[in-house]
């Protein structure tokens, strides 16, 4: 235990380390709050749910296309005026949002200008990520980053839902998206000011491929692996709220949602401080493998506290996996497409979530609850699998 808090203390000494974290904690809280505030604005201004969440659906689609693009430019010419175009138009799309729902335009006028406020979404969590791999050459203090990364992410996804309800209940829906896009304004306003982008210089000349990072074959790897994992995240996202509603107590959907996400952050601070030897790709298939166990034990579970039980275990091993792929990425990722492997990930991570949510849904209502969560935890097994395939690649390759 000892070394435990050892090795983090030695972490946050390392020059800029807290304040890179302090920086990613602030402009991240965006990702928690935009999604969620549209979301219940526009079911008041639209006046129900099918649309509201069509809209908010297009913003994820949109930012899961461009992104990589983004991150194409950001390696090619630096992260500066990204930024500055994209913390620009984004807020701006999202005023739109806000003032077409308002004035009773359209639709189509709604859908577009929440298209646009995906399509220029910031960068700023996937230029954190970069960071960290710039910032860092030994992979035990990536492991360390990344493993705070993700724990930072489950803050920024409970404190911001938390912060959107307390002003949908003290004021209105309209204050709680606009709130939100102040901080998606006040957050570029930090990250420019902050040390993050001293981490970043141009890319050297180099040989570029049309197909980008997509060209080393061990990432479409990690991307399939990381696809899977995320259906299964997305699986869980719909099973929580289904299981409260079978049992007439909707709220508890949300409680177990958290139970989820608290294990989750306690699993990854865990991860970040053990020193582990096995290769990261290894790990990376143990923690996929591992999951597997508590999410299909919901499918057993009898009673609300053993299910609340197996949804904290289940959590414990998000972080973990998160962080170990985001170090594999960061070392397979070529230098001249560091950002756009991010941006990459991203996109199969926002894709797999949605095709969990869709699978989840249809299941649970054709299959039942269980079949859900079972799908999930075959899925991840299957993804374990291939987290092997990574580790026999990398092994071959030592031999060459």
């Amino acid at each position: 235990m000892k070394r435990f808090f050892q090795r983090y203390g030695e972490f946050v000494r390392q020059p800029d380390v807290i304040r890179l974290l302090v920086v990613a904690l602030f402009t991240r809280m965006p990702v928690g709050m935009v999604g969620f505030a549209m979301l219940m604005y526009l079911r008041e201004a639209l006046g129900n749910f099918t649309l509201a969440g069509s809209a908010v659906g297009i913003t994820f689609v949109a930012m899961a296309v461009v992104a990589p693009i983004i991150g194409r430019i950001i390696d090619r010419h630096g992260p500066r005026l990204p930024l500055l175009v994209t913390g620009t138009v984004q807020p701006l799309a999202l005023l739109g949002v806000l003032a077409s729902a308002k004035a009773g335009l359209p639709f189509a006028a709604v859908a577009a200008c929440a298209g646009l406020a995906g399509a220029f979404a910031s960068p700023i969590t996937t230029l954190t990520r970069t960071a960290w791999r710039h910032r860092f050459e030994r992979e035990d203090d990536r492991r360390t980053a990344f493993s705070l990364d993700a724990v930072m992410i489950e803050i920024n996804f409970t404190l911001g839902p938390a912060i959107v309800a307390l002003i949908l209940a003290q004021a209105s829906a309209t204050a709680a998206f606009a709130f939100s896009i102040a901080v998606v304004v006040a957050a570029l306003l930090v990250f420019l000011a902050g040390p993050t982008l001293r981490y970043f210089a141009k890319s050297a000349a180099a040989e570029r491929h049309l197909f980008g990072p997509l060209t080393e074959p061990r990432l479409w790897l990690v991307f399939m692996a990381s696809f899977g994992l995320t259906t299964c995240f997305g699986l869980l996202e719909v099973g929580y709220p289904a299981y409260a509603t079978a049992l007439a107590m909707p709220a508890l959907g949300g409680v177990l949602l958290s139970i989820n996400s608290l294990g989750s952050a306690l699993g990854g601070a865990i991860f970040g401080g053990l020193n582990l030897r096995a290769p990261v790709e290894r790990q990376f298939a143990c923690v996929l493998g591992l999951m597997a166990i508590p999410v299909f034990l919901h499918t057993l579970a009898s009673g609300t506290l053993a299910f609340a039980v197996v949804a904290f275990l289940a959590g414990a091993l998000i972080a973990p996996s998160i962080a170990a792929q985001s170090v594999l990425i960061s070392r397979l990722a070529p230098a001249q497409y560091a950002t756009e492997a991010f941006t990459w990930s991203s996109t199969f991570i926002v894709s797999g979530l949605g095709a969990g949510m869709a699978l989840g849904g249809f299941l649970v209502e054709t299959t039942g609850l269980r079949s859900a969560f079972a799908t999930g935890s075959a899925i991840v097994a299957t993804m374990a699998f291939i987290g092997l395939a990574i580790t026999s690649g990398a092994a071959r390759r030592a031999r060459a």
